[in-house]
């Protein structure tokens, strides 16, 4: 045989193959040469059109070849334009489709018929007669509703495939008038709704078939029962996929006309559950999974319960997202009274779930649901639940109707579109965001619909395949343009279309709140302020008044600034809904805002940085210390645009800037300010950095502790040249040792600087009046770092001192010696422990250290009579210390196995053997711990247990300070504040934050275990 030309075949997009040239010369659209006849250049042209012409031309090759009129086919196809466009439009955009035709050969007669132009595309009335007649069920004997009415006379196997059939000549009619138009432009275009209805329909008969099909293999002595199918999801709304599962719930009851007294619930239950399991399985087999997991308790449920039960359970224990689902219910098959009495039952609940208690919880835990659930590999892929995908037009069209429609009954509406359009015609969407959502979904769901198509495969992601992809762009009728391949041209319109659902929430959920409160220029939407309300409490704000209060000063107005807020805000809504406070955050968001509201970068920042916008968004929502911190640290916001940044400070390089700024101010008060401010900073830095999960506790302990020493320092350098100013000379060293957290370098956010002050004379100055310059200088040292100003204090506490708050505030190292040989108590030596040189005078502070060490680290180990007085100690502060009301069980300092628990244990151990073992000679708890576990006197297990129960106190001491705002030492008992601890801690969001504190309890337990056993035999 001659090969026509390349381009002969490619002007009608068909490759040059012998397979292509052989189905083209079976139909007759080639002569043995390379000629193409006039007929069949406008055939080839409508192949030229379809998805993929080779799987055109060789699927009616194959049907031609199995037809018995072959000769009336290939006829209409060459004479009937409009019925050829529905024909190649199957047969080049579904393998599927194509492998029936060829196997019922005699289906192709049924691409004849024109479909109404804006109807459905098939009656639901003959679809119903069809599959009904495949089963041999009687078309004038009443619908079956359970165990009466017609049933099927073709049973079993036989029923299935009959069905299959049925079933498939109906969905090959929707599909070829669906894709037609994209062969001939001059058949009127199918619109989705009708497409989907269609399908819809299509289900019902098939469901309805099915039960006569089950009902016809029930036993002789089956009880009496009615059933109802009531049809839920995409099948519920009447916007089914070609390939979708058949969401149901089933409702059973007894027949109206069956006395009371021959009622047995049990055995009619028995009977309807037959009745649903048989359906499932006939349709399941024939065309589509059925899916009851939306029945009350999911798939540990009854697979059917009478109205009595369905009642109790919604009235009682339904979740938000089951009462979302019912927005979508209506009887498909069986008993529609009985389905309509399902409805009554549970249609309040359906329009009251906005006034629940966990309505705002259950919504956004169903939201993370929907991206958690998406492999990462597919993400880029998904057409429903991706970014932008379907799943958030229809989640967000939901919520609109779930918030307004318990007012407005207009709004209850099934499907998506038609609630969409319902929510444009009562003000609640914008006409033009109405539109432009409504555009994204039709393009979304064609796309789908192509996809499941092509194989006949229940599927949402894009192909990965060049070729695929081509074919799907177009049997939605795109064509190559320019250079642009059909692939390419679609690719471009789906990115364009999901950026539009990506700002979703922003056009149909935030921005008219802003509209309601702000007076915006334009012919723009205004909500109702009732309506504004509606829609904050469904975001969870507890305050919605309040909240748009908040709203409202920051973008009414012409300004610039309402200006960039009005852009910002609608995104940064969203992240205050999913942060633990809503209403903390927006608050805080107001008064950071207001407080930089002349700083030229700020709002530019937000604007143009979209990370720090959403971070700043959720850590004012976690944390009252960092809306208070950022209001006056502002250019932390800087560090926000990436985690390098927030990160690159280091705890040496932060005090060595703190420092050098307040040696460059003129006055003691104005150097300790920037102290003061450049800690600040820090701190804020380090509260982000935690918040964001990025800085390690220990590494937060580090750096809070060296700011402090740097603040410290500072403000002794200040207080010493004042001081001298004052008096004329310098005539004392003197040397701050940090005691307590400070000394062992585990500061928290909202600890306490405690110190001891040694002092020395210098080269001949008088003893007393050194000792005086020394006093003055340590005085004014904390009242400077405790001074009121807008920047956090830092509390410098000298309790630890001889003889405590009545013993000089500054004593020599001779008299630290005597004090310590002829006067100090036990527990003394304990605070010792942790004594480290943290500013002034080197050289003094390691004298003072060198003596320290000879009492704190005695060579005999420590008497008994010291451990037992520690141990005395130690219950004492047990039993009166724990404040009054706090719950030994979550308290992190002073509870069971908490800090306090910990510390005592490890330097108990360090009183008794740090004579001996020189790795316990350190100041550190930690450090401590792991010395004793290498030199034997902890064990290996009992270290863990110890190391994990203090890391863990302390992240979460340090994370109520976060919330908070304020140091705290109780974890709360329930309510926002708990949540947030929990989520700051890595718990999930939607997880109850109750597991949290079973595992700090589990932690403290196991630690105060060991402590009971290691602090008595220490």
């Amino acid at each position: 045989m001659n090969r026509p030309a390349v381009r002969t075949l490619a002007r009608y997009g068909l490759p040059d193959t012998d397979r292509v040239l052989l189905d083209l010369q079976a139909l007759g659209l080639l002569t043995a040469g390379r000629d193409v006849t006039p007929a069949a250049a406008e055939v080839l042209a409508s192949v030229s059109r379809t998805g993929r012409p080779e799987l055109a031309v060789g699927a009616l090759a194959r049907l031609a070849e199995s037809a018995t009129d072959r000769t009336e086919l290939l006829e209409a196809v060459a004479t009937l334009p409009r019925f050829r466009g529905r024909l190649l439009g199957v047969l080049g955009g579904s393998t599927g489709l194509g492998d029936h035709l060829v196997a019922e050969p005699g289906d192709w007669h049924l691409l004849l018929e024109e479909a109404t132009p804006g109807e459905d595309l098939l009656d639901p009335a003959a679809i119903a007669a069809v599959l009904g007649a495949a089963v041999g069920i009687d078309p004038a004997a009443p619908r079956c509703t359970g165990t009466e009415g017609a049933r099927a006379t073709v049973t079993g196997g036989f029923a299935i495939n009959a069905l299959r059939r049925a079933y498939r000549s109906q969905l090959l009619i929707i599909a070829a008038h669906d894709l037609a138009p994209t062969v001939e432009a001059s058949l009127p275009a199918a619109s989705l709704p009708s497409v989907c209805r269609s399908l819809s329909a299509l289900a019902d008969a098939t469901l309805q078939t099915g039960l006569a099909a089950a009902a016809a293999a029930l036993p002789s002595g089956a009880a009496p029962a009615r059933l109802a199918v009531v049809a839920m999801g995409k099948c519920g709304a009447r916007e089914l996929n070609y390939l979708s599962d058949v969401d149901v719930v089933f409702v059973g009851d007894h027949p109206d006309d069956l006395p009371v007294e021959d009622r047995d619930d049990s055995r009619m239950l028995v009977s309807a559950t037959a009745l649903a399991s048989g359906m499932m399985r006939i349709c399941g087999q024939a065309a589509w999974e059925v899916d009851a997991a939306l029945r009350p308790e999911g798939k540990a449920g009854a697979l059917v319960r009478t109205p009595a039960s369905h009642a109790a359970y919604y009235g009682k224990w339904a979740h938000t997202w089951e009462f979302q689902a019912l927005l979508k219910a209506r009887p498909a098959a069986g008993d529609p009274a009985l389905g309509q009495r399902f409805l009554d039952i549970t249609s309040p609940g359906v329009w009251n779930a906005v006034s629940r208690d966990s309505f705002v919880d259950d919504v956004q835990a169903m939201r993370r649901r929907v991206e958690q659930n998406i492999p990462e590999d597919h993400r880029d892929k998904e057409l429903k639940l991706g970014a932008g995908g379907l799943r958030d037009v229809e989640f967000a069209v939901q919520l609109l109707q779930l918030v307004h429609g318990r007012a407005d009954p207009e709004l209850r509406l099934p499907g998506t579109l038609m609630g969409l359009r319902a929510l444009v015609r009562g003000g609640y969407v914008g006409r033009a965001d109405g539109a432009e959502m409504a555009a994204a979904y039709t393009f979304l769901r064609r796309a789908e619909h192509r996809l499941q198509l092509q194989r006949l495969r229940r599927t949402h992601l894009l192909p990965e395949d060049t070729a695929d992809l081509e074919w799907l762009a177009r049997s939605d009728g795109y064509s190559a343009a320019g250079t642009a391949t059909a692939a390419e041209v679609f690719t471009g319109d789906r990115l364009r279309h999901v950026a539009s659902v990506r700002r979703l929430h922003e056009k149909l959920f935030y921005r008219p709140l802003l509209h309601a409160v702000a007076a915006v220029p334009g012919d723009e939407l205004r909500l109702s302020p009732e309506s504004a309300s509606l829609r904050i409490a469904a975001l969870g704000f507890r305050n919605p008044d309040a909240a748009l209060r908040h709203l409202a000063a920051l973008t009414t107005g012409v300004s610039r600034r309402a200006a960039i807020q009005r852009t910002l805000l609608p995104v940064l809504l969203g992240t205050f809904a999913d942060s633990p406070d809503p209403d903390l955050g927006l608050l805080a968001y107001r008064q950071v805002s207001e407080e930089l509201a002349d700083t030229p970068w700020y709002l530019r920042l937000l604007r143009d940085e979209a990370l720090v916008a959403q971070r700043l968004a959720s850590l004012l929502g976690s944390s009252k210390l960092v809306g208070t911190l950022l209001t006056r640290a502002p250019e932390v916001l800087r560090l926000l645009t990436d985690d390098t940044a927030l990160l690159a400070p280091q705890p040496d390089g932060v005090r060595s800037t703190l420092l050098a700024r307040a040696a460059r101010a003129a006055t003691a008060q104005e150097s300790v300010d920037r102290a003061r401010a450049g800690r600040r900073h820090e701190l804020a830095r380090l509260a982000c950095g935690d918040l964001l999960g990025l800085i390690d506790v220990l590494d937060i302990a580090r750096g809070l502790t060296r700011v402090a020493e740097a603040a410290v320092q500072a403000a002794l350098t200040a207080a010493t040249a004042q001081v001298v100013r004052d008096r004329g000379e310098a005539r004392a060293r003197l040397a701050v040792i940090g005691m307590g957290r400070l000394g062992g370098g585990e500061l928290g956010y909202g600890s306490d600087a405690d110190v001891m002050y040694v002092a020395e004379p210098v080269e001949g100055a008088d003893p007393e009046k050194a000792l005086d310059d020394a006093n003055a200088i340590a005085d004014l040292l904390a009242r400077l770092l405790a001074r009121p100003t807008p920047d956090p204090p830092l509390m410098v506490d000298a309790d630890l001192r001889p003889e405590g708050r009545n013993g000089r505030l500054v004593r020599t190292l001779t008299a630290y010696r005597q004090y310590w040989q002829r006067f100090a108590a036990p527990w003394e030596r304990q605070a010792l422990l942790r004594a480290r040189p943290i500013a002034g005078d080197a050289d003094l502070g390691a004298e003072f250290v060198a003596a320290a060490d000879e009492f704190r680290y005695p060579a005999g180990g420590l008497d008994p009579r010291d451990v037992v007085e520690i141990r005395r100690i130690k219950a004492r502060v047990d039993a009166e210390r724990l404040p009054r009301g706090a719950d030994a069980t979550t308290h992190t300092k002073l509870g069971r196995g908490g800090l306090s628990d910990i510390e005592w244990t490890v330097q108990l151990l360090q009183l008794r053997h740090a004579g001996t073992v020189e790795g316990l000679r350190t100041p550190e708890t930690l450090t401590a711990l792991e010395a004793a576990r290498a030199a034997g006197l902890v064990t290996a297990d009992d270290a863990v247990v110890l190391r994990t129960g203090w890391l863990e106190a302390t992240r979460t001491r340090n994370a109520l300070m976060l919330v908070r705002g304020k140091p705290e030492d109780q974890i709360p008992a329930h309510g926002r504040e708990l949540a947030a601890v929990a989520r700051l801690l890595g718990y999930p969001a939607d997880e109850d934050p109750g597991e949290f504190v079973d595992d700090y309890r589990r932690a403290a337990r196991r630690s105060r275990q060991v402590v009971d056993r290691l602090f008595d035999a220490s």
